[in-house]
């Protein structure tokens, strides 16, 4: 790990390389695993705040499903907050277009200029994932079958996980810290 202010980076973050290949894995991460998306308190209340922005792009099946379970809930398993689910696994703002390809109706929603809030934060970084580690954060990268041709597609144009995810990182930790990050990466390759 890799201490960088207030967050301890895992080196396959500079040394693993990836590129979402959506025509690939048809956005699987929104359907595939054992819960919804991770979701802070303030996502909640933005989410909350712009829903009825955000509903014209939901498909029936989940607008039925928010209006009888909401749109988050508390994992069972260890209590975190997350994006509610239909029963098939998919995630209650995946919609699907015109080439079966799953996206997101929040993110939609964004791009329409719908609402100022994107997507959640857990969505716009994966691979990566955020943990508490004590006082820091952790920034791990979360290894999945799926993502087999994001990581190719990576090899192939020689993108690392943290250039790949330059926004997502600059939105969440902001443009000084991924500068520094930037440099850190540099030193740390060249000691490769």
């Amino acid at each position: 790990m890799i201490l960088h202010g207030e967050t301890l980076i895992s080196e396959d973050i500079l040394e693993k390389n990836f590129i979402c290949n959506l025509e690939k894995c048809k956005g699987a991460c929104c359907i595939e695993g054992d819960s919804g998306a991770p979701l802070t308190e303030a996502e909640i209340e933005q989410i909350g705040k712009d829903l009825k922005h955000i509903k014209p792009y939901l498909t029936p099946k989940s607008l039925k499903a928010i209006e009888k379970k909401g749109y988050w809930e508390k994992d069972k398993k260890d209590g975190e907050l997350q994006t509610t689910c239909l029963p098939t696994g998919e995630c209650n703002f995946a919609i699907r277009d015109e080439q079966g390809i799953l996206g997101c109706g929040i993110e939609k929603a964004w791009k329409e200029g719908k609402t100022k809030f994107r997507k959640p934060i857990s969505c716009h970084l994966y691979p990566i994932r955020l943990k508490t580690v004590g006082e820091y954060t952790g920034i791990n990268y979360n290894k999945w079958s799926i993502c087999k041709p994001a990581c190719k597609l990576g090899d192939a144009h020689q993108v690392p996980v943290y250039k790949f995810l330059k926004d997502a990182l600059v939105r969440r930790f902001g443009k000084k810290w991924y500068r520094e990050l930037e440099e850190i990466a540099e030193e740390y390759l060249k000691q490769g």
